[in-house]
């Protein structure tokens, strides 16, 4: 199984994917490291990236996955997937695929990235994502989880929402 963890920038994806591969014993990356560097630079600058932009960095994750599958290997990956189009391409025939997509308050957005210092996605940025924004209603394979307490809290209620009986042991591929 793969579990992709969504929301624009500042949501907490990073924290909250690192802390819920490590519970579970699964392989983490993120999707920042699939960007091109045209891309990055492009961020850096302080320009949005268009759907050109984000096409390759989509099929890149995709890829990942699919690797990861074919291995028998369970993982957690970020990835902003603000629109429902940039979701489907992610979850289209996967069906060991769920995606949670972390829902904040563009206060609390914008708090948590004033906080971050040497990431190349500036806060100048968060307008043109949340201007992109499309929160999932309704999608299937998708949790939508507004973030509560701490960040163990929110992997504590993602867990129990995605594996009522239960989550799989450490290291465990889970069936889906």
């Amino acid at each position: 199984m793969i579990v992709i963890i969504a929301g624009p920038s500042g949501s907490g994806k990073t924290t909250i994917g690192t802390q819920l591969a490590a519970r579970l014993g699964w392989t983490f990356a993120d999707a920042d490291t699939f960007h091109t560097a045209a891309a990055v630079a492009k961020m850096h600058r302080g320009e949005p990236l268009t759907d050109a932009d984000r096409r390759p960095w989509l099929h890149a994750i995709g890829a990942w996955m699919d690797e990861q599958l074919a291995a028998g290997r369970s993982a957690v990956v970020t990835c902003s997937a603000l629109r429902r189009d940039y979701r489907d391409v992610l979850l289209a025939g996967r069906p060991a695929v769920r995606l949670v997509y972390l829902y904040e308050d563009r206060e609390t957005l914008d708090q948590h990235l004033a906080g971050r210092h040497g990431h190349f996605f500036p806060r100048d940025l968060l307008d043109s994502q949340l201007a992109d924004q499309e929160v999932p209603q309704g999608e299937p394979q998708v949790l939508v989880v507004t973030p509560a307490g701490s960040p163990e809290d929110t992997v504590a209620a993602i867990v129990a929402d995605l594996w009522p009986a239960g989550p799989p042991g450490p290291g465990t591929p889970d069936p889906g």
